[in-house]
């Protein structure tokens, strides 16, 4: 598999899921249903997508620090994306991540990059040093 994109790595890890670039920044508290994993806020052009299991591309994101809570929720009952891909660093979603795992919760890798190169709905594979693969 040949590398697609090099992210910063952020928070290290490991993943496997389908592109789900986001068309617009977000924020998680408000924007996102903690319960369901789906984009909450009727406003946002990809309002109803399910981040579950997703490599979340992220153009940017809206500002709370309630962001975090929302992520550690997804990250406890399962409805978190596989990973994070942003385009600036934000670290209240990665103190969720962080949380979680101090907590004995699943974790997520989380990278810095623009996603350039990888098509909505691909599916691929992050390793550990910030590789992203298409999977074959």
């Amino acid at each position: 598999m040949a590398v697609t994109l090099q992210g910063e790595v952020l928070l290290p890890g490991q993943a496997r899921g389908r592109v789900l670039r986001l068309r617009a920044p977000i924020s998680f508290w408000g924007g996102v249903d903690p319960a369901t994993g789906r984009v909450a806020d009727p406003n946002h052009p990809d309002h109803g997508a399910d981040l579950a299991a997703t490599v979340l591309v992220l153009p940017g994101t809206v500002g709370s620090s309630s962001s975090s809570a929302v992520m550690l929720e997804l990250l406890f009952n399962g409805h978190a994306p596989a990973a994070l891909v942003l385009a600036e660093v934000d670290a209240i979603l990665c103190l969720g991540v962080i949380v979680a795992g101090e907590m004995g919760y699943r974790t997520i890798p989380v990278l810095r990059g623009d996603g350039a190169g990888l098509a909505a709905g691909a599916m691929v594979e992050i390793d550990q040093a910030g590789g992203v693969s298409v999977a074959e």
